[in-house]
C-alpha cells in the first residue's frame, strides 16, 4: 500500500467502461484536455463519441469484441494485463515483451442489478444483470492502486479531475488509496445485493440475509449520547425489499443532528406511521410523551403536546402530513429541539425560521406496507428483528371483566395499543379518544409505570382507557388504575395471577380486554 510519501502517479492512458453514464462526457473531455489517451468499451465509447470526445475501442486490444451477448468483453489479458502490471522495471519490461498497453486510470461501474431487482421483485432474469467484467476491472485496478487510479462512483469525477489538474496530470497516493477502498466497498455491496437477490422470492420477503453490508453516510453527528463519545451514521447497502434500506433524510434547518436526535426521530416516525389521518408524536429520550390524531396537523400537534407539559421540554416532534402554514402556532411557547415532517409549507418554514435552535428535518414516516427490520447491538454483535407491524383485530378483543366495551372505547383502546408498543417496557399508556393523557414507561415494575402514567394524567385519567404492553403480574397495577378512575384496560393477559387481576378489574368496574399477544420494546 502506498504511503503518503509515495510519488504521484501520472495518468497517460485511461480505460472507461460504465453502465451509469452520468458525468461521463464531462470526465472524458476533462481527461482529453489533460492529454490522456482514452479507450472504452462499446456503449461507453458510443456515448463519448456523441460528446464528442475522441476515444479508441477497447476491442482493438482484445481482438474478441463481445462474446456470448457481451458476457465476455473485458475479461482479457489485453486489458487486465495493462491494469495489473506493476510499474517496476521488470513489470514495464514484461508489458513491452507481451506488447501490452498500461492503463493508469480505470473508470468503471456495474450493471444495475439493484435497480433491476427493485423493478422486478420476483427476481426474473436477475442473473443477466450480474456484472462480471466490470467488477473484475474494478478489483484489478484497486489491487494495483500503487500505480493505477480507479473510480467507480460518478460523483467522484469532479474531484478526480480537480486532483489531476492540481498535480500536473497525476494523482496523489492518498486519493488512489481512498478510491481503491471505495471500489472494494462497492464490490462488497454489489456482491451482497446479488447474494440476496438470487435467493428465492419467499426468502427475500421473509428471511434474513447471511451477511449485511453497511456504509458510512455523509450525515455528520456532533457526538454520541454524551459529548465525550464520538459517533457516526451507517446506512445499510441491503437491496430493495431487504427491510434495512435507510429512509431519505434531509436536515433543512439547524445545526448538525445528534445521536439522540436520530433515536428520538426513529421512535416518533414509527408512531405516526401507525395512523392514517393527521397525527403527531412528541418524543423525549426515545420514548413517547404525547401522541394524538386530529382533523389537521395543527390540531394533532396541539393535542399531542398537551399530554405532558413537563416532559415535552426539549422534545422531538414528528407528523405524518405536510406541516401546514398554520401548524407552527401549535408550538407556541414550547421548546422543541427537533421537528420532522414529510414536507413544509413555505409559510410554515418561514415561521420556523424564527426559532434559532430548532432543527428541522424533512423525512416521511415509514410505509407500513413495506417490510422493515430493526437493528440493535449487544455484546459486539448486530441484532436484527422484524419491526412490529402486527395489527390488532377486532376478533382478538376478548372481554374478561366489566361491562361491554363501547365502539368509541374500542377505538380508544386500539389507539392506546398502537402507541404503547413504541414506549419502553414496562409501558403504560392512558388515552382519551385519539390522544394520550398520560404515559409511564421504562419502569422496573408495572405498577410504577401505571402510577407514573396516572400522575401525568391527573384528573384526565377519569374515564380514560389504559394499554399495557405486557400482562399485569399482580393486581396492584389494576388497583392503581381503578383508584385513578380508568374505565377500560387492554392488555395481553397470560399471567399466572390473571384471576386476581380480573377480579380487581371487576371490583373497580373496569372493562378489561385481553389481546393474547404482547408488544415489548426495550
Amino acid at each position: 500500500m502506498p504511503g503518503d510519501d509515495a510519488p504521484d502517479a501520472p495518468v497517460h492512458r485511461a480505460l472507461l467502461s460504465v453502465d451509469d453514464k452520468s458525468g461521463l462526457v464531462v470526465l472524458g473531455r476533462g481527461l482529453a484536455e489533460l492529454g490522456v489517451e482514452l479507450w472504452a468499451t462499446g456503449g461507453t465509447r458510443a456515448a463519448l463519441l456523441d460528446g464528442p470526445v475522441p476515444v479508441r475501442p477497447a476491442e482493438e486490444l482484445t481482438g474478441i469484441g463481445a462474446w456470448f451477448g457481451g458476457r465476455v468483453k473485458t475479461l482479457h489479458p489485453g486489458l487486465l494485463g495493462g491494469i495489473l502490471a506493476p510499474r517496476t522495471p521488470a513489470g514495464v519490461a514484461e508489458l513491452r515483451e507481451r506488447d501490452l498497453l498500461p492503463f493508469d486510470l480505470v473508470a468503471v461501474n456495474f450493471y444495475p442489478f439493484e435497480r433491476h431487482l427493485a423493478e422486478h421483485p420476483d427476481g426474473a432474469d436477475a442473473e443477466e444483470f450480474v456484472d462480471i467484467g466490470g467488477v473484475t476491472l474494478a478489483r484489478a485496478a484497486a489491487k494495483n492502486h500503487r500505480w493505477v487510479t480507479v473510480v467507480t462512483d460518478p460523483t467522484e469525477y469532479p474531484r478526480l479531475l480537480e486532483a489531476l489538474r492540481a498535480h500536473g496530470g497525476a494523482t496523489p497516493p492518498s486519493l488512489r488509496r481512498e478510491l481503491a477502498v471505495a471500489a472494494f466497498e462497492r464490490c462488497t455491496e454489489y456482491d451482497a445485493a446479488i447474494a440476496w437477490g438470487l435467493r428465492p422470492a419467499p426468502e427475500r420477503t421473509g428471511g434474513f440475509p447471511s451477511a449485511v453490508v453497511f456504509r458510512r453516510e455523509p450525515l455528520r453527528l456532533r457526538y454520541g449520547e454524551n459529548p465525550h463519545q464520538s459517533a457516526a451514521v451507517y446506512g445499510s447497502a441491503a437491496p430493495p425489499g431487504a427491510g434495512l434500506r435507510p429512509d431519505p433524510i434531509a436536515l433543512v434547518k439547524g445545526e448538525s443532528l445528534s445521536y439522540t436526535n436520530l433515536l428520538d426521530l426513529d421512535t416518533a416516525l414509527g408512531i405516526v406511521a401507525e395512523f392514517p389521518g393527521p397525527s403527531a408524536a412528541v418524543v423525549k429520550h426515545a420514548t413517547p410523551c404525547g401522541v394524538a390524531t386530529g382533523a389537521t396537523v395543527r390540531e394533532a400537534v396541539e393535542r399531542a403536546i398537551a399530554t405532558d407539559p413537563v416532559a415535552r421540554y426539549g422534545c422531538a416532534v414528528a407528523v405524518n402530513r405536510p406541516f401546514a402554514d398554520d401548524a407552527p402556532g401549535a408550538l407556541k411557547g414550547v421548546f422543541v429541539d427537533l421537528l420532522a415532517a414529510p414536507e413544509f409549507a413555505p409559510g410554515a418554514f418561514d415561521a420556523l425560521g424564527h426559532r434559532p435552535k430548532l432543527k428541522v428535518v424533512r423525512i416521511a414516516p415509514p410505509d407500513p406496507a413495506v417490510p422493515r427490520w430493526e437493528a440493535k447491538s449487544a455484546l459486539g454483535r448486530l441484532l436484527l428483528q422484524e419491526s412490529d407491524r402486527r395489527e390488532l383485530l377486532p376478533a382478538e378483543f376478548e372481554l374478561k371483566a366489566g361491562p361491554p366495551v363501547s365502539p368509541e372505547a374500542a377505538c380508544s383502546l386500539d389507539f392506546a395499543w398502537r402507541v404503547v408498543r413504541h414506549a419502553k417496557s414496562n409501558a403504560i399508556v392512558l388515552a382519551s379518544g385519539a390522544r394520550t393523557v398520560g404515559i409511564g414507561s421504562g419502569q422496573p415494575t408495572r405498577v410504577k409505570a401505571v402510577e407514573l402514567a396516572c400522575e401525568v394524567a391527573g384528573d384526565r385519567a377519569k374515564g380514560a382507557v389504559l394499554a399495557s404492553d405486557a400482562f399485569f403480574p399482580f393486581a396492584d397495577g389494576v388497583e392503581a388504575a381503578g383508584r385513578a378512575g380508568v374505565a377500560a384496560i387492554i392488555q395481553p393477559g397470560g399471567s399466572l395471577r390473571d384471576p386476581e387481576v380480573i377480579a380487581a378489574a371487576e371490583r373497580f368496574g373496569i372493562s378489561m380486554v385481553f389481546t393474547g399477544w404482547r408488544v415489548f420494546r426495550h
